[in-house]
């Protein structure tokens, strides 16, 4: 681990979280700053996965409550995660404070995240709507996927980053201001155009269809994908396309999409030469939905669930579309009349965009002055 900010962070003995465990680790000591000896206590273990574990704790010096993503470190290599995660700041992206190596009595090591702590997922508040037997309501869809969507414009301009895992279970939302984030860069990575990358990411239900057909040199549109099921979730109250394995998603997919044409499917794999579907008509959109679902939330989950990565909407198109104009209205407030969180503060994501089109226009005055000497009357 080369990272000199990896290699400085401290290391303590602990072992796996329990109720009351304490953890005591230090800070500062950089540029001047004075260290400081910070304690956290586990209270409750708040997600499992092959990954480690998430836990919540609470600093004992600020009584802050903090969310401990807990990982084990292969020594030889830097945690992308924590690469990634150092480099991100936006309101809709959880945020990293610091972060602490641990070992075992095993010599093992693990790398602990401290992040700060939101206490639902949008997987929770789903299930609360589909145990009441309810749909959640129009307002919350609007402000959530929106949300959604500007954490997402700001990781894939400013940062460069593709999440790769998108989903309800990794939105993180606060029952209080009603503030989504984006969570758990575990299986996240900066793209690079020509760089192979794996096909196998993402959870089955908003997996893109590029990556089932086991494209290797996709784009952030995957996520794009993945926000337009949990948009369609959302609205239906249930996975658009609840595939029981990667052949029955696709299948799930062709049910309401219809059967991919030979050039969607060069579109999203050009090496992918095994077509053999049955040519199945694409289900209305309108039918899809109920009957009074609003033309424009309509509309949207076309312009997100299109076979071809480059036809569908980025997510900077996706925050302008006309679903989110109640969002924009001058006395917007949450159902319970509180104003509603932070939504349109586009600077980091609009100074990215025109430092883009400043390039483009230095190329295309470039090609023109080869084009047509300087002798030559315009």
């Amino acid at each position: 681990m080369s990272d000199d900010k990896e290699i400085s962070a401290p290391v303590v003995d602990g072992n796996d979280p329990v109720t009351g465990h304490i953890i005591s680790t230090t800070i500062g000591g950089k540029n001047g700053e004075p260290k400081q000896t910070i304690s956290y206590m586990a209270e409750r273990v708040v997600g499992t996965g092959s990954f480690g574990i998430v836990f919540q704790a609470k600093c004992l010096e600020t009584g802050e409550t903090v969310a401990i993503k807990k990982v084990l470190q292969d020594r030889r290599y830097k945690n992308r995660e924590l690469q990634l995660m150092r480099t991100m700041d936006h309101p809709n992206v959880i945020s990293l404070k610091h972060c602490f190596f641990s070992t075992t009595s095993r010599d093992e090591l693990f790398l602990n995240l401290v992040m700060e702590y939101v206490p639902e997922t949008m997987y929770r508040v789903l299930k609360h709507y589909s145990n009441a037997k309810q749909r959640m309501p129009l307002i919350y869809v609007k402000l959530y996927t929106y949300q959604i969507f500007r954490g997402l414009a700001y990781i894939h301009s400013v940062p460069g980053v593709c999440h790769r895992d998108l989903k309800p279970q990794n939105l993180l939302v606060d029952p209080l201001t009603h503030q989504v984030k984006l969570c758990d860069f575990g299986s996240a990575k900066v793209l690079v155009k020509g760089e192979a990358n794996i096909s196998y990411i993402c959870s089955r239900f908003y997996r893109a269809p590029e990556l089932i057909f086991g494209a290797t040199e996709y784009t952030t549109s995957i996520d794009i994908w993945s926000a337009g099921c949990v948009l369609a979730e959302l609205l239906l109250g249930q996975p658009l396309f609840p595939g029981e394995n990667a052949v029955d998603q696709l299948v799930e997919i062709i049910k309401v999409l219809g059967t991919p044409t030979r050039e969607e499917i060069r579109c999203m794999n050009p090496s992918y030469t095994d077509f053999r579907f049955p040519q199945i008509k694409a289900h209305p959109w309108h039918k899809v939905f109920h009957k009074r679902m609003p033309p424009e939330a309509i509309d949207l989950a076309s312009r997100l669930l299109q076979y071809s990565p480059s036809l569908r909407c980025t997510a900077l198109e996706a925050c302008a579309h006309p679903f989110f104009d109640e969002l924009r209205e001058p006395n917007a407030r949450l159902p319970n009349g509180r104003p509603l969180p932070p939504l349109f503060n586009f600077k980091q994501e609009v100074r990215v965009f025109i430092l883009f089109l400043y390039f483009l226009f230095h190329i295309i005055s470039k090609l023109i002055s080869c084009l047509r000497p300087e002798h030559v009357c315009p």
